[in-house]
């Protein structure tokens, strides 16, 4: 592909995360478009500043479906646990059929920190988890003794409940 510019640049790749079914990476973007990576950093950010519904993952950008669009039911879910089981804790709701959307802390400092999460399957966590691994990252929850907040998704309640009750008998979600 020649190289595009501004505004014809953004404009592909908004149709091109629409038509991809998992997130892509901004070198990957920067190569299909001919322009460095930063170059696309700069795009989705003004992508975003326009309302534009992407999302920035350690996987890659994804382009959300419109609110009216999506029929998947969410719910915030509090959590309690050690780093060790956070595998097997998003193993569990994605088997269920669950995709965490994000992680939620309260720092005594920052306030509020969230973290796009965005996995759905088992390929997915162990992407995620491989990253943290590689880059020696901190999972949030070491900032707060292990207790978060995960924004939760479904297609329907049932599949939402099941995912939860899975994690509730593991002694994962925070009864207060």
């Amino acid at each position: 592909m020649k190289k595009l510019k501004g505004a014809a640049r953004r404009e592909w790749i908004l149709t091109y995360l629409k038509e991809q079914d998992s997130p892509i990476t901004g070198a990957d973007l920067a190569k299909l478009t001919n322009v460095s990576r930063q170059v696309i950093v700069s795009d989705i950010t003004l992508l975003k500043a326009i309302n534009h519904p992407i999302l920035s993952t350690s996987q890659g950008y994804i382009l959300l479906p419109n609110q009216e669009e999506s029929n998947f039911i969410k719910r915030k879910i509090a959590c309690n646990h050690k780093s060790e089981d956070t595998k097997d804790e998003l193993l569990t709701l994605v088997d269920a059929g669950v995709t965490v959307e994000s992680v939620t802390v309260e720092h005594p400092v920052y306030g509020e920190i969230t973290s796009s999460i965005m996995v759905s399957n088992r390929h997915d966590v162990e992407n995620f988890l491989k990253k943290v691994q590689e880059t020696e990252a901190s999972f949030l929850l070491e900032l707060t003794a292990g207790l978060h907040i995960h924004l939760l998704s479904a297609p329907n309640e049932e599949i939402l409940q099941r995912g939860i009750e899975a994690i509730r008998k593991k002694g994962y979600v925070f009864e207060g």
